[in-house]
């Protein structure tokens, strides 16, 4: 959640946010009033407590004449206090429900527009020229289904649409990948972790996951627990409540977890193979840093991010995501997109996020630096989505004879293949 003295102090910069968000303008106001209504039944509870107590030293000494209507006027204190305890009570509960419905503030220097306003600030790699060297490229079902390392058809038949199986070289080449992003996180510093799939609703809450995304979060009613879309969730809530000597910043942790998200609103959008599905695999970077550093993180985030890219010997390029596209919890967001050669465009394979102190707030994570107590910044960066990875690798990396192959980064964690050959024809 937002800092409530910027929406008091400048409420003006909140509403330009809102509306560069395209998210409704008027809740700026709503909340604005909302907090008024708290800070005033606050006062108003205050200054009864007081009368109360006051009353409470009075009466003992009070003549049997004052003491009568000290007492009735004691009653009714007691009937006022509780109202307004009340009162404050349900203040404090709206103005907090708004506040939870605000998206953090964005950054300045944020393209304003939707999903296709972005700014491209980086390309990296050469795309193949597929026609001069002779031969069609294949998409990279087919291509996995020759390998035989994709199976869709179980996949759908055991659990659905946008469900898989890897198989056989599939599933070495994920736990590959996996191995080698941790292999580079750890080297970064980032403290591996394993992370649970399943969250309490203040984690999901407290990252941001449901307000606007909520639509595309799994909840199990029966049981109140959310399936992660990212493991960004329980990484974030990993220091909830607790408070962070500033010495001890930045803590870097890189997050495994399976991930897993409804795609609401996606119908008929890559339905086929596996660039696009519910449940998946990701190594996820996650950052608490002081928040004076918090920019300079989100730079060196993309650098790992593009360091990692460009092992895996992947054309792509770098956007700045515009204001309407950001998601709730980000100040700003860079993606890395990869060429996909079937699709002829450029797709998303990475993000990396600046949330400022936005999801601190929420989960109360703090830091302390000279006794002073306030909340630190988070940061997220996916290094790692292993089913997108594994659609670039196999079109980008393809053969003319259906074989692929392996980047050299890659080779140490696939037993030195250097090729990866077809299993049918």
């Amino acid at each position: 959640m937002i800092d409530l003295r910027l929406l008091r102090e400048d409420p003006d910069r909140v509403r330009a946010s809102q509306r560069a968000r395209g998210e409704d303008v008027a809740l700026v106001d709503a909340l604005l009033s909302a907090d008024e209504l708290r800070r005033s039944s606050g006062v108003r509870f205050d200054e009864l407590r007081s009368e109360q107590k006051q009353l409470g030293k009075l009466i003992p000494k009070a003549t049997p004449e004052e003491r009568a209507e000290l007492l009735k006027r004691a009653d009714q204190l007691k009937a006022d206090v509780k109202a307004a305890d009340a009162a404050q009570d349900e203040a404090d509960a709206e103005a907090k429900r708004l506040l939870l419905l605000l998206g953090n503030i964005v950054h300045e220097d944020v393209p304003v527009g939707g999903e296709e306003d972005f700014v491209v600030l980086e390309t990296h790699g050469t795309i193949r020229d597929f026609g001069a060297e002779g031969f069609e490229p294949k998409d990279h079902l087919e291509l996995g289904e020759a390998l035989g390392a994709i199976d869709m058809e179980r996949g759908a038949k055991v659990s659905g649409s946008r469900f898989y199986y890897l198989t056989g070289i599939g599933a070495l080449l994920e736990l590959a990948l996996v191995n080698a992003a941790i292999a580079q996180a750890t080297e970064a510093g980032f403290i591996p972790m394993l992370t649970p799939a399943l969250v309490r609703p203040r984690a999901m809450e407290g990252t941001g996951f449901l307000g606007q995304a909520a639509e595309n979060v799994y909840h199990l009613e029966k049981d109140d627990f959310y399936l992660v879309g990212t493991s960004e969730v329980p990484l974030a809530a990993y220091h909830m409540d607790e408070i962070v000597e500033a010495d001890k910043l930045p803590l870097r942790y890189a997050g495994f977890s399976p991930c897993f998200r409804r795609e609401a609103g996606t119908y008929g959008k890559d339905t086929r193979g596996i660039f696009r599905v519910h449940q998946f695999d990701k190594v996820e970077m996650f950052s608490y840093v002081d928040p004076a550093d918090a920019e300079a993180e989100h730079r060196r985030l993309l650098e790992w991010e593009k360091q990692w890219l460009t092992g895996l010997e992947l054309p792509f390029q770098v956007i700045d995501v515009a204001t309407g596209d950001l998601g709730a919890s980000a100040s700003r967001k860079f993606d890395c997109e990869a060429w996909i050669p079937t699709q002829g465009k450029y797709r998303e394979l990475t993000s990396a996020s600046n949330c400022d102190s936005f999801q601190a707030r929420r989960l109360s994570v703090r830091m302390r630096e000279d006794r002073k107590v306030r909340p630190l910044a988070t940061l997220n960066g996916t290094l790692c989505a292993v089913p997108r990875t594994i659609v670039a690798l196999l079109e980008n990396h393809q053969l003319p004879d259906g074989s692929v192959r392996v980047p050299e980064m890659l080779r140490p964690y696939l037993g030195g293949r250097e090729i990866l050959e077809p299993v049918s024809k």
